[in-house]
């Protein structure tokens, strides 16, 4: 098997100090978290960024900021993958501020979700082509992320027209709200459904955390944890940083014979340049 790719979703945009006091808001808290997360085995870094507050933002001199924060602490070959998904109510334009630091990758997300309540994720056809453009021009590499089988066929379909460009890597997402549950059966329905010639990144949300990401080491494909997705190390064990969760995916993978990828060979398997 490929050595196993760690992406460290270090803050998002919902999750809050209330949920657990080590969720990063500032610029140093999110250079401090994502240090810790490079340091105990995670090559990408999934970027979301908040005011000091706590309050989410896309803003492009925020984002600014935090990379040029973590670049500062973590080596240039550290991959840093701004969201374009921002949080739920901001425009499409918002959202598309990060692209202007041309980063190598960034997440497309790749259909609309109900949140749950009133709140909407919305991602039209168009505005996938769109934000697809843009980062074609840009020369940024798309991270599809997909929350159900649907969304991963829009893909091939925008992928068929030339409109995403191949070979795709996919982020699927599992026990969010409105998405697919994280049954193994649903992992499993999931990765079925990808392109051939695709690699993929599991990422499961809150007490799925952990059975996904092994389900998806011995499958064959990557892994995502953090404090986005999850604040808990084990149950009611909150987890005290983003190196916290990294750990133990690596323990894990370890036990089931995964070597851990270098940011470099990250790279390689992604068709990034080497730095």
């Amino acid at each position: 098997m490929e050595p196993l790719i760690i992406t460290a979703s270090i803050c998002g945009a919902e999750v809050t100090k209330e949920h657990n006091p080590a969720v990063p808001y500032t610029v140093e808290e999110i250079g401090r978290e994502a240090l810790s997360a490079y340091r105990a085995g995670a090559s990408i870094i999934h970027l979301h960024v908040r005011e000091d507050d706590g309050t989410p933002t896309q803003s492009y001199d925020r984002f600014k900021a935090c990379m040029e924060e973590i670049y500062r602490l973590c080596p240039p070959e550290l991959i840093v993958q701004p969201s374009t998904g921002g949080a739920t109510g901001m425009s499409a334009e918002e959202r598309l501020q990060p692209l202007r630091l041309n980063p190598e990758m960034a997440t497309l997300d790749c259909g609309t979700l109900n949140f749950g309540g009133d709140e909407i994720f919305v991602n039209t056809e168009n505005m996938i082509i769109e934000f697809a453009r843009q980062m074609m021009e840009r020369n940024v590499k798309p991270e599809v992320e997909v929350f159900d089988k649907g969304m991963i066929d829009l893909a091939k379909r925008l992928n068929a027209r030339g409109q995403i460009p191949g070979p795709m890597h996919f982020n699927l997402v599992l026990g969010v709200n409105g998405g697919i549950s994280a049954e193994p059966r649903d992992l499993l329905f999931m990765v079925e459904s990808l392109p051939a010639d695709s690699t993929y990144t599991a990422t499961g949300i809150g007490r799925a955390a952990f059975p996904i990401a092994t389900m998806a080491m011995i499958l064959g494909g990557h892994v995502r944890v953090g404090f986005e997705d999850n604040v808990y190390l084990a149950r009611g064990l909150k987890a005290q940083s983003n190196g916290e969760l990294v750990e133990k995916v690596v323990r894990i993978a370890k036990e089931l014979g995964r070597e851990i990828a270098t940011p470099q060979q990250a790279r390689e398997i992604l068709g990034l340049n080497p730095k």
